[in-house]
C-alpha cells in the first residue's frame, strides 16, 4: 500500500510518499480502507520531533473508512462497515488498523469526508465545552483561531449553549467564516501592534472591564499572555494546542496576580478514557451533524502524496476548518 512516511525529524519536506507492506489487524482490531484521512496540529509536532516519535514513521492518526477485514475477538463490527477513528497511529496511508473499542460506526447519512473531519477536533471541541469547562448561557469566551478546525466546532457548540463568543482571526475570510460558525464579536490580531497588551483591553472593552469566563487557547506562545490578563477573576484559561510553539514554564503565582485563575492543559485522551465517554460524545456530534445543528467544514483536500503541502497549509495558517488526505 501507499503511505506517508516521516524519515526523520524536520520540517514537510521529510515526508514522502512510499510503499510500505499492508498492516494486518490483530485481536480486537480491524483493518480498514481509508477513504479520507485528517490532517492535524498534533501530526505537525510528531513530525517535527516537538513530540518524541521513532523515526521513520507514518504519519497520522485520524480518518475514515470503510472495514475490509477483522482481527480475532472482534464482535461488534463487520466487513463493510463504515468507521471513523481519532486514534489509529499510522493513518496516512491507503490501509489502517483500528482498534475496535477506538472505532465510530458512521451513521448512514455522513459522508465519508464528514466522517473523517469530525473525530479528533470535534471530540476535542465537545470536550472543551461540555467538560473541561462546562460552558453556560450567558458567559463569556475568548477563542483563538475561530476558523480553524476546533474554532469552527468550538465556536457553534459554544454558542448553541448561549455563550457569547469574542473570536480571534486573522483575515477578511475568516472573519466571515467565524461570524457564520456563532461569533459574535470578533477581534483581528492582526490589526494589534501589542498583542500582549491590546488584546486583552479588547476583550475588557467587550466585558464591562470584567473579562472572559474561559479564553481557549490552541496557538499557545504568541497568545498565553494575553489570554491570561484576558480572563476574569476565578476564570479558566484552557490551553489545548502550541500551534505558534510551546508556553515557556509558567510561574504558578502568575495565576494568583491574574486574579486566582485556573489554569489546565488538557489533552483528548483523558476525555475519552472509556468507552462509554468517546460514545456518549461521538454520539452527540452524529446526532448533532445529522440533524443540521452542527457544520463540519472540511477547508481543504489533497491527494495523500500531497500530505507535506497539507502540513504547510497548516502550520503557514493558510486554511480555515478542516484538511483532509484522500488516498
Amino acid at each position: 500500500m501507499r503511505a506517508i512516511i516521516a524519515t526523520a525529524a524536520g520540517g514537510p519536506e521529510v515526508l514522502q510518499a512510499t510503499d510500505v507492506p499492508d498492516p494486518r489487524p490483530g485481536p480486537g482490531e480491524v483493518l480498514v480502507r481509508v477513504a479520507a484521512a485528517g490532517v492535524n496540529f498534533i501530526d505537525t509536532y510528531k513530525r517535527s520531533g516537538i513530540y518524541a516519535m521513532p523515526f521513520p514513521h507514518v504519519v497520522g492518526a485520524e480518518g475514515g473508512g470503510e472495514v475490509v477485514a477483522v482481527g480475532a475477538d472482534v464482535t461488534t463490527l463487520a466487513v463493510g462497515d463504515r468507521v471513523a477513528w481519532a486514534s489509529a497511529p499510522g493513518s496516512y496511508a491507503e490501509l489502517v488498523v483500528v482498534r475496535e473499542d477506538a472505532a465510530l460506526v458512521v451513521p448512514a447519512d455522513v459522508s465519508d469526508e464528514v466522517a473523517a473531519a469530525l473525530p479528533l477536533q470535534g471530540l476535542t471541541a465537545h470536550y472543551l465545552v461540555a467538560s473541561t469547562f462546562p460552558v453556560a448561557a450567558g458567559q463569556d469566551v475568548l477563542l483563538h483561531a475561530a476558523a480553524g478546525g476546533v474554532g469552527l466546532l468550538l465556536t457553534q457548540l459554544a454558542a448553541q449553549r448561549g455563550a457569547r463568543v469574542i473570536a480571534t482571526v486573522g483575515t477578511d475570510e475568516k472573519e466571515r467564516i467565524a461570524r457564520a460558525a456563532g461569533a459574535a464579536e470578533i477581534i483581528r490580531y492582526r490589526e494589534l501592534d501589542d498583542l500582549t497588551t491590546e488584546l486583552p483591553a479588547r476583550v475588557r472593552d467587550l466585558t464591562a472591564g470584567r473579562g472572559v469566563d474561559v479564553a481557549y487557547d490552541s496557538v499557545g506562545k504568541d497568545t498565553f499572555d494575553a489570554s491570561l490578563a484576558s480572563v476574569a477573576r476565578r476564570g479558566m484559561l484552557v490551553l489545548f494546542g502550541a500551534s505558534s510553539g510551546p508556553v515557556p514554564p509558567v510561574d504558578p503565582q502568575r495565576l494568583n496576580a491574574a486574579g486566582s485563575v485556573f489554569l489546565t492543559r488538557p489533552t483528548l485522551g483523558d476525555y475519552i478514557a472509556t468507552r462509554d465517554e468517546l460514545t456518549w460524545r461521538s454520539t452527540e456530534l452524529f446526532d448533532a451533524v445529522r440533524a443540521g445543528t452542527l457544520d463540519v467544514r472540511v477547508g481543504a483536500t489533497y491527494p495523500l502524496a500531497d500530505a507535506a503541502d497539507a502540513h504547510r497549509a497548516l502550520e503557514g495558517r493558510a486554511t480555515t476548518g478542516k484538511v483532509l488526505l484522500l488516498p
